[in-house]
């Protein structure tokens, strides 16, 4: 006869950032009696180059928040806090309260807003052009008019916050992406420490991160729509 199982009923697992620095640390032989501040002042290095590389490789949807700029009549730019690292999707609300409506409006690359002949005709926004700049900003087209108010609301790219021992603070990344970013920063101090375990560290890094990357994404259907008007003749 089988005994009941029971568990922890707990969802708690969050290491702190030291104890990432110190998990690290052991995947490539360096013992916790061997760590010197000159070790953590590298791994800590380390863990933020590695966070710059993930928010290279975009989107992550953890760092994902809806930001809003009311829009004022004749100004095309804004400027987005520095923080921004892309915009997935942004949408337009004319009115307010129970009146208001949204419509969805379409990025432009930068040669295509310079394609634009007369950059300042005003109407209701219908594209934007995300410069990403040190501080990035966002230009509109059309130029909002007097018909409001306007207000664009946009899913936003975040860089992801700061790797920080003090304190016992956590880094700023999900329970499925823990044993990659583990990985990955026992990889980048192998390099430095020991050459002789890098590839090994790399091969679970690229494992790890493999299996995290695949779950990074929405579930949902995709519907491609062909635009057949362009294959008649009226």
């Amino acid at each position: 006869m089988f005994g009941t199982q029971t568990y922890s009923g707990s969802y708690d697992f969050a290491p702190t950032t030291g104890e990432i620095i110190m998990t690290a640390f052991g995947r490539i032989q360096v013992r916790p009696t061997e760590i010197l501040q000159s070790h953590l002042q590298q791994a800590v290095m380390e863990l933020n180059l590695l966070l710059s590389r993930m928010s290279n490789t975009q989107p992550n949807l953890w760092s994902v928040d809806l930001q809003a700029i009311p829009l004022i009549q004749g100004q095309a730019t804004y400027s987005l806090p520095a923080e921004t690292v892309m915009i997935t999707n942004a949408y337009v609300r004319t009115g307010t309260g129970t009146s208001a409506t949204d419509r969805l409006i379409w990025p432009l690359s930068q040669t295509e807003y310079a394609s634009i002949a007369n950059k300042n005709s005003q109407g209701e926004p219908t594209q934007f052009w995300f410069d990403r700049l040190i501080s990035p900003t966002v230009t509109f087209y059309l130029v909002p008019d007097g018909e409001g108010p306007y207000t664009v609301y946009y899913y936003r790219v975040r860089q992801i916050q700061d790797a920080k021992i003090p304190n016992g603070l956590t880094v700023e990344v999900p329970y499925l992406w823990l044993d990659a970013l583990t990985a990955g920063l026992s990889y980048r101090l192998a390099r430095v420490y020991k050459p002789e375990l890098e590839q090994v560290r790399k091969s679970d890094y690229d494992e790890a991160w493999t299996i995290a990357a695949t779950q990074n994404t929405e579930n949902v259907a995709m519907n491609i729509n062909p635009g057949l008007n362009g294959y008649f003749r009226n």
